[in-house]
């Protein structure tokens, strides 16, 4: 008589027509296996057959659920290679495995080693039988039964995961401020939920984009998988644009045999859209799940948006005062944006995060708003200052501090940072307050590179543009005494983009 195979490691993917409900046989009669076998190797319940796994010791058993983790029931033997080994692997399963969800059918041969009124109050199993009882109809029902209840525990866990998702995507989206990055974040955490959505014995990978329509006109701001490198033309193909504009027209999600449409309208009435591919019709269940992610996400969007036209708004606010000052003072006008372009790469290349490198990015064009309490006489003088000039220069720091410094606002805070200390040196020789080395913010630290490297780099009413060698020669020797050494450092090692990205504005 044939045997069933032994537990072996799964493929990391298999096709449906592979899934099969996972039984593992505890019992060290040989030819209780050979029965048992025989018995179910025609067994189909919900359109999938059993794989039958053999341990032939309680020892053996508890290995094998150690590596296993998606075995739906195990058939357990009491008295093994020793008197109570079955009653041990059911306490191992529940406690060490913590495995709340296999089901657990206890049968022996001697009842009275293990009497059933007391296994059934003292241990966590599900069933107890008596090998004389279980016929091959009563093991074929008892089977069927086992099954039933562990799907059932998998679909309501299932559900819980995907409102533990539904919660975690809502708190990670909303602390995203970069839409393409939302967007991202979006297709990422509803791939996990549909993935939520299925059995636990499926294993699916999924391909999926995010699109806006804006305009009468389909826009990608989010790809995963298979979609990563493509092309707009090859994502939008005439049958994905069909499926795209009936989420459109109808104004909902819907799923088409193995894909999934998520829509959602924002308050200013465009169209955004999530499609997903590789989802299995199983997956249906959590249809409301995914309305009330969306919905949440409709609202996560409205609220970005918002704050981004808040941010661009207050950018260009802060843009355009610098230069203001600028063009007071007779300077070229995009200095402002050179100085925001290096300070933002000098801030990623040091270490701050995203968020903190954008606030600099925002707030260093700021750095000379206090040249607005400077005479016309001084800050427009083409020659050298005298010594009462350049103190009434000087002042342009304290000025900027205390025009800027009352705000509440994060960007107006940091440009009051950098309107103040921009001008201090590493050695402690800088000015107004003569801090040095770290007693410096690195806002400030960051902001005098950028700004010494435009300013000696362009043409100003006072002097010739500097070429660019003598301009890096003056970076190396002011390398600790004028500038942080460290951003020095940096300022060489990404000087490519630096130069890459200013080239850009001229």
């Amino acid at each position: 008589m044939a045997m069933m195979k032994f537990a072996k490691k799964k493929s990391a993917a298999k096709t449906l027509k592979e899934q099969k409900w996972r039984v593992l046989v505890v019992d060290d009669e040989k030819e209780v296996h050979n029965i048992t076998y025989t018995v179910l190797k025609k067994f189909v319940y919900e359109d999938m057959a059993l794989e039958l796994i053999s341990a032939f010791s309680g020892k053996e058993a508890i290995e094998i659920l150690k590596k296993e983790k998606d075995i739906a029931v195990v058939l357990l033997d009491v008295v093994m290679e020793e008197d109570d080994s079955g009653l041990k692997v059911a306490k191992a399963i529940r406690g060490e495995l913590q495995n709340k969800a296999i089901r657990i059918i206890l049968r022996t041969g001697q009842p009275g080693n293990a009497p059933e009124k007391d296994v059934i109050l003292n241990y966590d199993i599900n069933d107890y039988k008596e090998k004389t009882e279980l016929t091959s109809t009563k093991l074929f029902t008892t089977i069927i039964s086992a099954l039933r209840s562990y799907r059932d525990l998998q679909i309501i866990d299932a559900n819980r995961k995907g409102l533990e998702k539904i919660i975690e995507a809502t708190q990670s989206i909303l602390k995203v401020r970069s839409l393409k990055l939302f967007s991202e974040g979006v297709l990422i955490q509803l791939n996990s939920l549909l993935q939520y959505g299925t059995s636990s014995m499926i294993v699916t990978t999924n391909d999926g984009f995010g699109v806006s329509k804006i305009d009468n006109r389909y826009e990608i701001i989010a790809k995963a998988g298979k979609y990563q490198n493509q092309t707009c033309d090859t994502i939008l193909t005439d049958e994905t644009i069909k499926l795209l504009d009936k989420a459109i027209y109808d104004e909902k999600s819907f799923f088409e045999d193995d894909k999934y449409i998520g829509f959602f309208k924002t308050k200013n009435g465009n169209s955004h859209l999530i499609y997903v591919i590789g989802i299995d019709k199983k997956c249906s269940y959590s249809n409301i799940l995914l309305n009330i992610f969306l919905t949440n996400v409709s609202i996560a969007f409205d609220n970005l948006m918002l704050n981004e036209e808040i941010i661009n708004t207050q950018r260009e606010i802060v843009e355009t005062l610098g230069e203001v000052v600028e063009s007071r003072s007779k300077e070229v006008a995009n200095h402002v944006n050179r100085v925001a372009i290096v300070s933002y790469i000098l801030a990623v290349a040091v270490g701050l995060d995203e968020e903190e490198a954008i606030k600099i990015k925002m707030a260093s064009p700021m750095h000379d708003i206090g040249k607005i309490g400077i005479a016309d006489n001084i800050l427009l003088k083409p020659g050298h200052l005298s010594i009462d000039e350049f103190e009434q220069m000087k002042a342009h720091t304290t000025i900027g501090r205390d025009i800027l410094g009352s705000s509440d606002r994060e960007i107006l805070k940091a440009a009051s940072i950098i309107a103040y200390q921009h001008h201090e040196r590493w050695d402690g020789e800088g000015y107004p307050q003569g801090l040095k080395g770290e007693e410096i913010h690195i806002y400030g630290r960051i902001t005098s590179i950028a700004d010494v490297f435009d300013a000696l780099s362009e043409k100003r009413i006072y002097k010739e543009a500097w070429s660019e060698e003598k301009v890096l020669d003056y970076f190396r020797e002011k390398r600790g005494k004028q500038f942080d050494p460290n951003l020095v450092d940096l300022f060489f090692e990404n000087l490519i983009q630096i130069q890459k990205s200013i080239n850009v504005l001229k």
